[in-house]
């Protein structure tokens, strides 16, 4: 019942913003503007890629023939858990849904950004690029979603209140996760894993509630944890990997010449989010820890700790004994068998079912 009202909740806050669903749509009114959910607020995938990119680019591209008006989905009182079925429904026509929290839907769409197994950018790409094909299979067949774009936000890294050496000292540690993956990987580690919202991090923090925090390098210079923390560790825990797809009946809807466009310029900004991801993550890290480069951000007198070849053998091991492990116990053995398809061969982890 709780879920059902959730949705419906969601579902008159987008009709609030974006009106009728997209079958009720006039082929006119879909060409003249798009109604589009982004990503998160204030970062800078969002001010500086996705909001230019519909408000601006678009526009340019197509001679004033098309124009947008986006919102992050965070400020559109819309949880990300009911994104992928509001997007389903047509209630958003064209949204961006992080695939971590529409796992709770569709347990399986996690699979991509488990927690320990993409430790660098290489290999987070190698995953997408593995995975690809399924999610948007998927996505179109049993939900009515065209893929149009997979994105990544900056690594989500360690930060500790007191020192730390390698992965190992997380042990004991209460320690800030936002879902079940992680807490996994902390709780392998011996660690506290505690459930935090991003909003609740230094709060946290400052009452001693939370002793390590997992966020984004940059996000948590952002919020202040450079001042509140003195170590972090810059293996990358997971991306916050995220989809930008539209509900099929509004895609249909568009002209030819505009899918066209769409399907031209979208892998475009795509890339440009990856290249602002990677170069962030480490932009983060250089302001944390106070180097000369930190140009953007608010510059700490942190302690990085870089992964030794011990702690990336510790990562293997937890991921295959405990993440990938407890992700097929709650997915089920059609997960394990998709895994193996698709990003077990590329990852070099064998998902066993139950």
């Amino acid at each position: 019942m709780r879920s059902h009202k959730n949705i419906l909740l969601a579902t008159l806050a987008a009709a609030a913003l974006f009106g009728a669903p997209a079958a009720a749509w006039s082929q006119a009114d879909a060409v003249k503007r798009l109604r589009i959910v982004g990503g998160l607020a204030g970062v800078n995938q969002y001010t500086r890629q996705e909001e230019p990119f519909w408000t601006q680019e678009l526009p340019r591209l197509t001679g004033g023939k098309v124009t947008a008006e986006i919102v992050p989905f965070d400020r559109a009182g819309i949880r990300g858990q009911e994104m992928l079925r509001l997007m389903q429904l047509g209630v958003v026509p064209y949204g961006t849904a992080l695939l971590g929290l529409t796992a709770t839907q569709e347990p399986l769409f996690g699979a991509a950004d488990l927690a320990g197994l993409s430790p660098d950018m290489k290999s987070a790409r190698r995953t997408v690029a593995a995975f690809r094909p399924y999610l948007e299979k998927t996505l179109r067949e049993r939900y009515g979603i065209e893929l149009l774009a997979v994105y990544a936000y900056p690594a989500q890294v360690i930060f500790c209140n007191k020192p730390l050496t390698s992965l190992a000292d997380v042990a004991g540690r209460r320690t800030r996760t936002s879902s079940p993956p992680q807490a996994d990987l902390v709780e392998a580690l011996g660690g506290v894993p505690v459930q935090t919202g991003f909003a609740e991090i230094m709060a946290n923090m400052k009452s001693g509630n939370i002793e390590c925090a997992i966020t984004g390098t940059m996000s948590g210079n952002t919020i202040g944890l450079h001042e509140a923390t003195t170590h972090i560790h810059s293996m990358a825990i997971n991306w916050g990997l995220s989809i930008f797809g539209a509900n099929l009946g509004a895609w249909n809807s568009l002209s030819p010449e505009v899918r066209t466009v769409l399907r031209r310029e979208l892998p475009k900004l795509e890339q440009a989010i990856w290249a602002e991801a990677e170069r962030e993550t480490g932009e983060g890290i250089a302001c944390n820890v106070g180097a000369a480069s930190c140009t953007e951000g608010k510059k700490g007198r942190m302690v990085e700790v870089k992964p030794a070849p011990t702690d990336d053998a510790r990562r293997r091991t937890i991921f295959v004994g405990t993440v990938l492990s407890r992700w097929v116990h709650r997915c089920g053995a059609h997960c394990a068998e998709v895994w193996n398809q698709t990003i077990g061969p590329v990852a070099g982890f064998e998902a066993k079912a139950k």
